[in-house]
Parts: structure tokens; sequence; C-alpha cells
């Protein structure tokens, strides 16, 4: 018998369609094509196809394999065989291919829910899902400032801020904006009954009284960094402490945290706040919510969380683990950033610049269909080490094979489509050599 029959476990090959099957339900050819005409983007098919166009946009330029628009072009009529020119292929970038790639990738966005890529865990059931809100801003051209001027910068500069909604269950963003860098986080943070059932992690950038307590009022619930500025007034202390403990009821958090010697504080605080103005006059009211406070031994202090998660549902440890997971959404800009050429924009076209975020976009959303591909075929103690990174670098090696496999299956290439090479990249390179490597974000979800 093997001494470690965990290494012998070979992964799950991909069979013969499986990867086009999976891409042609995630965004069907005639739900392309019927968003090209609906959008403008084509009224008649000659040299310009939308389906070829879509794909060779998400699987050539979203992996970084061509950084020009012209070796971008010189690809599409290799693979399609047919005779477009630069100045043809140029002028598509406009205002109506956008609208096309936004709808394509809201399509694909709606698809990739229906389909949960993975399970919480079950100290999380009683939620529909977990959800992730964040944002970051791409840098471009400066010529580029007066459409999208950057917020604080000495000289001229132009950015624009992706935010996204990420859900744990799809494995992928449920929303998508872009919008002016100087637009502010809360304001991108509409709450309504989408929230009901749902828990969601946010930065301080959303820090808002006001909208803790709408997501309590729709039925939904949060976890949040304190914000130092805030007070909030104690009114009972959720644990009971051995000893001579300090009585919290009725003092600021101003006064006792100072003073504090517990490695947790679990309490129950109330913070004031204004709600929006309404018929000329804008009144006070106040938010009772749950304060968790955990020391951290390596940073000498402590973290302070407020939520409306019951401590009978998560204790104060879980509370601050359970936030470390919004780290995941920052690993989904970093996939954006260092594998589909979110940051790489050097023109200084805006058309070109808007359609190029959302064929990134889209090829994040394809990137995870195929990653909960992959993960649903493995074995249960494989699957844990099909992490997100890991398949975003061999996804982004192998997208040419993918994207010849598409062509080639919607019969608009003659190249044939290289199973070994699709499963070489996605499904051998993906696997994560080290078997005992601890994964946050394993604890949370399946």
């Amino acid at each position: 018998m093997p001494r470690h029959t965990q290494a012998t476990v070979r992964p799950t090959p991909l069979r013969r369609g499986e990867v086009e099957r999976a891409l042609n339900q995630l965004l069907p050819a005639e739900k392309i094509e019927r968003f090209a005409r609906e959008t403008g983007f084509v009224r008649r098919e000659r040299t310009i196809r939308p389906v070829a166009f879509l794909w060779t946009l998400v699987l050539d330029f979203g992996v970084e394999l061509h950084r020009h628009l012209e070796e971008l072009r010189a690809g599409y009529a290799e693979r399609t065989e047919l005779p477009v020119t630069y100045p043809g292929f140029y002028l598509r970038f406009t205002p109506e291919l956008s609208k096309f790639l936004k709808r394509c990738l809201e399509y694909a966005l709606a698809e990739l829910a229906h389909e949960p890529g993975r399970e919480l865990d079950p100290k999380l059931a009683r939620f529909e899902d977990l959800l992730l809100k964040d944002s970051s801003v791409v840098r471009l051209h400066a010529s580029l400032a007066k459409k999208w001027p950057a917020t604080r910068s000495r000289k001229v500069a132009a950015g624009v801020k992706v935010d996204l909604l990420v859900s744990v269950r799809a494995n992928g963003p449920k929303t998508v904006a872009l919008v002016g860098e100087r637009t502010h986080d809360a304001k991108l943070l509409r709450v309504g009954p989408w929230v009901k059932d749902r828990l969601l992690l946010a930065d301080l950038g959303y820090y808002s009284h006001r909208l803790f307590a709408k997501i309590g009022e729709n039925g939904g619930f949060f976890v949040s960094r304190w914000k130092r500025s805030a007070d909030p007034l104690f009114v009972r202390s959720l644990t009971v402490h051995r000893g001579r403990a300090m009585a919290l009821e009725g003092k600021r958090l101003s006064e006792v945290l100072p003073r504090l010697q517990r490695q947790t504080l679990d309490a129950e605080v109330e913070l004031a706040f204004r709600r929006r103005t309404y018929g000329g006059q804008r009144s006070g009211d106040t938010l009772r919510c749950r304060l968790v406070a955990v020391w951290d031994e390596a940073g000498g202090e402590y973290h302070l969380y407020l939520t409306n998660v019951g401590p009978e549902v998560l204790s104060a440890e879980e509370v601050a683990r359970l936030y470390a997971m919004r780290w995941e959404i920052e690993l989904v800009f970093k996939e954006l950033k260092s594998h589909y050429a979110l940051d790489e924009f050097r023109t200084t076209n805006a058309h070109v610049v808007e359609a190029l975020i959302w064929s990134a976009l889209l090829t994040l959303v394809v990137s995870r269909r195929l990653h909960t591909l992959v993960r649903r075929r493995a074995s249960e103690e494989l699957r844990p080490r099909y992490t997100q990174l890991r398949f975003a670098v061999n996804f982004r090696r192998g997208a040419r094979h993918i994207l010849t496999a598409m062509l080639y299956d919607l019969g608009l290439s003659k190249d044939r489509r290289n199973q070994f090479a699709l499963n070489m990249y996605l499904v051998e390179a993906s696997l994560d050599p080290h078997i005992k490597r601890h994964r946050f974000r394993e604890e949370w979800s399946m």
C-alpha cells in the first residue's frame, strides 16, 4: 500500500467537447448574435462575425496574448479566414461594441449564478449566499482625463473604477459597474430586497450606519470593520466573564477600548445615524447591532467588527475569520490585472478602453466557469487544490487552445481542437502540487 495515498489520486480528465459545451451554455451563439443586432454592433454579417469576434476578444486579448489591435485583427483573420483590414477592424470599437459586450457579460453573470460553483460551509447554512463588495481603479492615458478624471493627482491623470459584487456560491462576479474614479464607493452599493438572507462583507469604503440599517430592514446581513470615527454606545454584553469584569452598559467604546484586557469582546451596541431627506425633513435614528473585538497578537491591537449576525450563528472569533474571506475579492482584482490585461491600456481611444475592460471581465467569467467545471469533475480530496489563481495562470496559457476548440465547434474555423492540451492546462497543470497547504477560503466554502 502506498505511503501517501492522496498523492496517488489522479485528476479526472475532461471529456471531448466538454469545454465547448460549458462555454456555449454560458454564452450561446444565438444569444451573442441577437445581442449584436439589438445593440447595433452588427447589421449585416460580412467580415465581422459577432460570435467569432467575441470569443477572439475574450480568449485572445483578454489573456494578454495580444497587446495591440493589429495583432488581435491578424489573429481573428487567420482563424476565421475572413480578409478584414485594420481600419475596418479598428472602426468596430464603438459605443455599440461596448453595449454589446456589456449585454453578453450580463447574460453570462446570470448563467454563472444559475449553476453555483460552491456550497457554503454548514456554519453559514442559513444564508442564501456570501457576497463580497469592493472596487479597483484602472489607470488610463492622461488624454482621457476629461472623461475619467483621477481623484487625487498633482498632474493630469485619468482612471476608471471597476466595481464588483462577487458571489462565493457562484464562484465569480454577480454584478459589475464601470464608473469614474471620483464616484464614492458607498454610492455604488444600492440595497434592496435582493439582500434578503444574504451575508455581505464590505470594506471601510462602504461603511455607513444608514446602509447597515437598510440591509437589516431588507432581511440581509453584514460584517464590516469598525470605523475609528464611530463611538458606539454599549447596550449589553453578549458574553459572561468571570471575576471582576468591566461593566459595559451605558459606556462608549472610547471609554472601554483603552482599558480592555479581554481576548475577545462581544456586545450589543447602539449607533446614531441620519436618514435620507424626505419631504424636506431629515430625521435622526439609531442602529442596534453587534460589536466584536478580537485581540491580534501579531499586530498588538484589537480588530473590531460590526455585524447583525447573532452569536448563536457565529462566535466572535468566527466573525473575524469570516471577514478575512473578503481577501477573496482582492484576488479577483489580482486575477484581472495580472492575467487578463485589465491594467494594460495605453490607448487614447475611450471606446477601445471600454470595450477591452468589458472583454477582460468576460474573460474572468469564462475562467471561473471552467474552474467550476474542473472542480466538479475532481474527486473530493483533490477539489481544494484547484485554487482560482493557479487555475487562472494555466487558463491563460491554454486560452489559444480553448479559442481554437470554440471556433471549430461553432463551424467558424477549420483548426481542430487539441484535447490533450486542454487537459494538460486546465486539469493537470492547474492542480496545486502542495497537498497539505492551508487554503483559507475552504473554511467557509466547499
